[in-house]
């Protein structure tokens, strides 16, 4: 006996049949202009950002570019201090930091990280102000891309984009001065004269910014950006997100402003898709919570806008949370917000505490292994030594070598050496001592250099003196 609940499919007209596509066509998304106080918010997170990308490489900080990774010598200098290779232990640890802190954030306050300050968001607000500025408002752009082509809408088109290339390439410029002098790039790319890599890298930067920021927008927080895939297993009840309050809200429509509405059935939204035009990534924050809303407050500041001029208490779209939109109230202090708490503080304290114990100074030896020692004919034993002395200050120092742990001994060759700022030098001496002063045929001491100026800047290392059997 066959199930009813079973349909056939020869059974079904071809009339029925519906096509999906699997990969849609995107639909441009018009964005309108709204004002408020979370937008003014945002120009306080939002602005210092572009003002310290765009400024810091131009500070100078003795005599130095105050940001500068210079990967031919290895070195990477931030606001004064010099970090080495061997240094990177640092930065991964910095990087962890980091990761943890969005983490912490994320758990707490949901993805204002994303609308307040990602990259991403903030140069494509500055893109989309210079869009409104040449182009119009909403309407104006949806009407203008809808006519035919002419001489205004081309010069309104071209100056669009020409200010977006500008823009784009200020930021791929910029970025490249980073890691090759900005004054020097500025002037070798006015004259013409700049290397194959440094424009190799500033074009491509410039396509970069002008391709995410112009016109793939909303496409990199949607489908490129892995945060806006794994921030669901972050939060939970208690996580601050934008939502709308279907309780206070529905059923929608539109009314008058002299309506009681509650008197007739309805709920406060009015249904103006007031929200809907003003989100960047294009989605209806009623339709509940979706991954691709990056909680820039966009539709916050709409929605109160059309609260306050219909009358009604603001906050039908409001930073919230799940507990508290089913009536219970949001647990600030939980397990996981202490637990984050607790190990960002311990975290930060350690990095702290290595960068200010952090010594600017490096010595490595090696010992010479294709001769173990060399006698000489007073009855002395001599063994050859090479040292690297790294000076990782921002400041020339001199130098002054010891030993320790090797009585009678000394050192034949240079025992004192002037190192500029960031220099690393090689230097290849012989220790000298008598047999009978040594009691193993190994004999363990410690090499020593210490700055004279500053004695609080010194480095030693161990090694091994050998003598005949």
């Amino acid at each position: 006996m066959s199930d009813p609940d079973l349909i056939n499919v020869q059974e079904i007209a071809p009339s029925e049949v519906a096509e999906l596509d699997l990969y849609q066509k995107r639909e441009k998304i018009y964005t309108r202009k709204i004002e408020g106080f979370y937008q003014r918010l945002r120009m306080f997170t939002g602005w210092p950002m572009l003002l310290g990308y765009y400024c810091i490489p131009w500070i100078s900080i003795n005599g130095r570019q105050a940001v500068w990774f210079d990967l031919p010598e290895r070195e990477f200098h931030i606001f004064g201090l010099t970090f080495w290779p061997q240094d990177f232990s640092l930065l991964a640890f910095l990087l962890i930091i980091s990761a943890f802190s969005l983490f912490a954030i994320t758990v707490s306050a949901g993805r204002v990280w994303c609308g307040y300050s990602c990259p991403q968001t903030v140069w494509t607000s500055m893109f989309m102000w210079v869009e409104q500025k040449v182009e119009g408002t909403r309407n104006q752009r949806i009407k203008l891309d809808k006519q035919p082509w002419s001489l205004k809408k081309t010069l309104k088109k071209v100056t669009k984009h020409g200010g977006w290339l500008f823009i784009a390439f200020l930021t791929g410029m910029t970025f490249v001065g980073y890691f090759h002098p900005v004054r020097e790039l500025t002037y070798e790319l006015a004259t013409f004269s700049t290397g194959s890599w440094q424009l190799l890298w500033t074009v491509f930067f410039t396509l970069a910014t002008y391709i995410n920021a112009g016109w793939m927008r909303e496409q990199v927080c949607k489908y490129m950006c892995p945060y806006a895939r794994f921030q669901s297993v972050m939060f939970d009840a208690d996580t601050l997100i934008v939502s709308y309050d279907a309780k206070r809200g529905d059923p929608r429509g539109s009314r008058k402003k002299s309506l009681d509405h509650h008197e007739a059935g309805l709920g406060d939204c009015i249904d103006c898709d007031l929200c809907v035009q003003v989100c960047p990534t294009g989605i209806d924050i009623r339709d509940g919570l979706q991954y691709e809303c990056i909680g820039c407050a966009l539709c916050i500041d709409a929605c109160d806008s059309v609260m306050r001029k219909m009358g009604y208490e603001p906050g039908l779209v409001r930073y919230t949370s799940e507990r508290e939109l089913e009536g219970g109230k949001t647990h600030w202090l939980r397990p996981r917000i202490i637990g984050y708490t607790v190990m960002l503080t311990l975290m930060v304290g350690v990095f702290s505490y290595n960068i200010a114990s952090r010594i600017p100074l490096e010595l490595t030896v090696i010992r010479d292994r294709n001769n173990l020692y060399v006698e000489t004919a007073n009855g002395g034993v001599e063994n050859i030594y090479r040292l690297h002395i790294v000076n990782m200050d921002g400041s020339p120092h001199e130098y002054l070598l010891s030993l320790d742990g090797l009585e009678g001994a000394t050192i034949k060759g240079s025992t004192r050496y002037s190192l500029d700022a960031s220099e690393d030098r090689e230097v290849t001496l012989r220790v000298a001592a008598k047999s009978a002063d040594l009691s193993a045929p190994s004999t363990s001491f410690t090499f020593e250099v210490v700055a004279e100026d500053m004695p609080s800047l010194r480095a030693s290392t161990e090694s091994r003196f050998m003598k005949p059997l």
